[in-house]
């Protein structure tokens, strides 16, 4: 698998929908490329921080969470309504 695949299959990845051979392969990849890992971490990260911003509770923003992060993800989804 490429850097490029990788990216292309990312949030089926990170949702566990890949199949097992592409899972495997993926985690091949991850293993050998530390860009890659780097990347799919601050990626899960940040999936992770949206969900828990976007979510229906009303438990407010972890303190964790960067101002200016919470900022923009308000933005984006002002743009996309």
């Amino acid at each position: 698998m490429t850097c490029r695949e990788l990216i292309d299959f990312l949030m089926s990845y990170l949702d566990g929908e890949l199949p097992a051979k592409q899972q495997q392969s993926f985690e091949e990849h991850l293993a050998v490329c530390p860009e890659c890992d780097s990347y799919v971490a601050s990626y899960r990260t940040t999936v992770h921080l949206v969900r828990q911003v976007c979510s229906e509770t009303d438990d407010g923003v972890p303190p964790e969470v960067p101002e200016d992060l919470v900022g923009a993800v308000l933005e984006a989804r002002r743009a996309a309504s």
